[in-house]
């Protein structure tokens, strides 16, 4: 048996916090629940303490917020209410600001969408659309468990190539610095100590000590190119054509995970709005603006004038030529049977899988590159100093 920490409401909307044993979350939640109480967060003592130590981004706030909102409406607490309780729990104090102006604007007479549209910086319009489905068919709550999903899912996702992308970052960084440092104050003492003994060196060691001078001498405009050339280069992907041409670029080099991740964000967020009752040119156009590449946003975009002309999802789709074929063939299947939410959906969890999969490959063969890269770099340093020290003694290499 485990102990945990949780923090709870009762239908008044009184707060209680407290500590519960059970074998695991789920149990423990399920006796808060036979209680009386709504639990709006339970986690183990140590979690819980992770959690106030650690940096939230605005990501993780807006999960933190859907989720906690959806428990309290489905258990049947008003909007107002719920809201105000969410506030009162928010560890983040610029999430629990705006959720104190949401409630204001609820109060002066706006829908919760239209307080929503007040926050564009933390609510997308894809965010937005649903809620506002939400409210006119009466199903918020349920609408709300949807968007938990889809955040938890996306925020998976992302942090499954970020934390792939961790260990390769590191073997640039510390292999950067080891050049670094050898060229910096390694070579130069090796320098003083040729010239003292005197003697022809190798052309390699020749040039590895011309470098490493014009290194030592002249390191604050490498460090000045350096900059210029990263703020030009940010300044340049930012503009329409730089950003353009970088996504034909990314799409070229690593086609695979590129349109696996693209097709897995489309179909999730496409197949989520379907599900909450989005009309289908809304929701296309709220899914074509989550695809990051731009070559395929803009086929997406022209394929949804098909859509508009009554030639359904699949085939303009199909069309662009920009997503697998076994995706559009499942997209077929599921407009044909009329369940083409849920088919969307089975092919996102498809494709999010498959990305996973397809990452670990890229990285195998990028980790040994980096390795690889600064090893041999390294090691013709090393052998140039090596070939100097030999041909000063008269020793053979």
């Amino acid at each position: 048996m485990a102990i945990f920490s949780y923090v709870a409401t009762t239908m008044d909307g009184v707060m209680m916090e407290g500590v519960i044993e059970a074998a695991n979350e789920d149990v423990a939640i399920d006796r808060l629940k036979t209680s009386g109480v709504i639990p709006i967060r339970v986690a183990a003592p140590k979690e819980s303490l992770k959690k106030r130590i650690t940096f939230k981004s605005s990501r993780g706030d807006l999960l933190a917020f859907t989720t906690e909102l959806s428990v309290l409406l489905s258990a049947g607490l008003p909007l107002d209410r719920s809201l105000n309780v969410v506030a009162e729990t928010s560890e983040s104090r610029g999430m629990k600001e705006i959720v104190h102006s949401i409630l204001r604007s609820i109060r002066e007479g706006s829908s919760f969408s239209e307080a929503l549209i007040k926050h564009p910086k933390m609510f997308t319009q894809l965010y937005i659309n649903m809620v506002k489905a939400g409210e006119a068919g009466g199903v918020l709550a349920p609408i709300l468990e949807k968007l938990n999903e889809f955040l938890e899912s996306t925020k998976e996702l992302k942090d499954n190539v970020v934390s792939a992308m961790i260990y390769p970052a590191i073997l640039t960084l510390t292999g950067g610095l080891s050049i670094i440092v050898l060229l910096t104050f390694v070579l130069p003492k090796f320098s003083t100590i040729f010239s003292t003994i005197g003697g022809s060196l190798p052309l390699t060691t020749q040039i590895l000590l011309a470098v490493s001078g014009a290194f030592k001498l002249y390191w604050w405009v490498g460090l000045l190119l350096t900059v210029w050339a990263c703020v030009g280069f940010v300044r340049y992907i930012r503009s329409e054509t730089g950003s353009y041409r970088w996504d034909v670029l990314k799409l070229k080099l690593m086609e695979d995970v590129v349109q696996k991740l693209e097709t897995a964000r489309f179909c999730r967020t496409l197949g989520t709005l379907l599900a909450s009752g989005v009309s289908v040119l809304t929701a296309l156009n709220n899914a074509k603006d989550v695809i990051g590449n731009r070559v395929i946003a803009a086929k997406v975009d022209a394929a949804a004038k098909g859509v508009k002309e009554g030639k359904g999802v699949a085939g303009p789709l199909g069309e662009a030529g920009v997503f697998p074929s076994l995706a559009i063939s499942m997209m077929r299947v599921g407009e044909e049977t009329g369940q083409l939410d849920t088919m969307l959906l089975k092919v996102a969890g498809a494709y999010e899988k498959s990305l996973r999969q397809a990452v670990k490959r890229f990285m195998s063969i990028l980790e040994p590159a980096i390795i690889l890269g600064m090893g041999l770099i390294i090691g013709f340093i090393v052998i140039s100093i090596l070939a100097a020290i030999f041909s000063m003694v008269d020793l053979p290499f």
